[in-house]
């Protein structure tokens, strides 16, 4: 057993709460995949879509509700534009329309069904949405055997990770790193996966392999500073969370995580091997 479980209840909020941060983080979508991609996706699948995809990444409120009027005016004129219906798909995901997002990938989807960007895309809606079994089977379309992607086999992990299938889950990340060896994200994803099952010590571990990866972003680095804090070492976790971020930005991510412990409840809650609560040490 490992040393620091959830009692059930609490275990079953974090899983969910890791969920989202799985999803979030390996589900490809159509940005580069380079040191300046857009944060909340993994990457593309193809070259094509990265020329004329936008990057949102680092847009205020007032910025973001900008782009999604001028975006959704051009998919209203053209709503068969195969990177205008990305695009504003993706900004409706990030300004909190997953329904209406889920909408728009679908005519996408169907006015390009053999597009592996928008199957992966809208794989990633759908995952979104809580449609778990749609995503796999959209994944799974878009992948292919003469040209495996290693991110469609990321995404396919954390949609099996959701669905409460670990084992699956991380053959597919193993699968992932096969094609793209030590590759940050996909190593993330399986800190990630451990835990769902509550193994944290097995989770911090992976998290620090990839947060040392050349290529890993600060999402994995936050990926990283939730684990450490889930385990009751929050100082450290807020160090972790501060890194290479602007002081806006590392203030803003020290709030969600403070409250995403304490939402958790996790520092009451956090045992020891004899089922024992620890005692807060911050």
């Amino acid at each position: 057993m490992p040393a620091c479980l959830f009692v059930s209840t609490h275990k079953n909020r974090l899983a969910r709460t890791a969920a989202l941060v799985l999803v979030t983080l390996s589900v490809a979508g159509c940005n580069s995949t380079g040191r300046n991609a857009d944060r909340l996706t993994t990457g593309s699948i193809s070259s094509q879509s990265t020329a004329r995809s936008e990057s949102f990444d680092g847009m205020n409120a007032a910025q973001l509700s900008a782009a999604e009027q001028r975006i959704g005016a051009a998919y209203e004129k053209s709503p068969k534009d195969r990177n205008t219906g990305l695009n504003y798909a993706n900004i409706l995901r990030m300004t909190g329309k997953g329904t209406q997002s889920l909408a728009v990938m679908q005519q996408v989807a169907i006015a390009n069904p053999s597009d592996r960007d928008v199957l992966a895309a809208y794989g990633k809606a759908q995952a979104a949405a809580g449609q778990l079994e749609q995503a796999l089977n959209t994944l799974a379309r878009a992948q292919t055997p003469d040209r495996p992607d290693w991110r469609l086999y990321s995404a396919e992990g954390a949609v099996l990770d959701q669905l409460g299938r670990s084992e699956e889950a991380r053959a597919k990340y193993r699968d992932a790193l096969g094609a793209q060896p030590n590759e940050p994200t996909v190593v993330s994803n399986m800190g990630m996966s451990y835990v769902l099952s509550g193994d944290l010590k097995t989770a911090e571990n992976y998290l620090r392999n990839a947060s040392g990866q050349p290529t890993a972003d600060s999402r994995v680095r936050q990926n990283l500073a939730l684990v450490v804090g889930l385990q009751g070492r929050f100082s450290e976790a807020e160090d972790i969370a501060r890194k290479e971020l602007s002081q806006t930005q590392a203030d803003a991510n020290v709030a969600y995580l403070r409250s995403m412990l304490s939402q958790q409840n996790s520092w009451a809650k956090l045992a020891d091997k004899d089922g024992k609560p620890k005692k807060q040490t911050n």
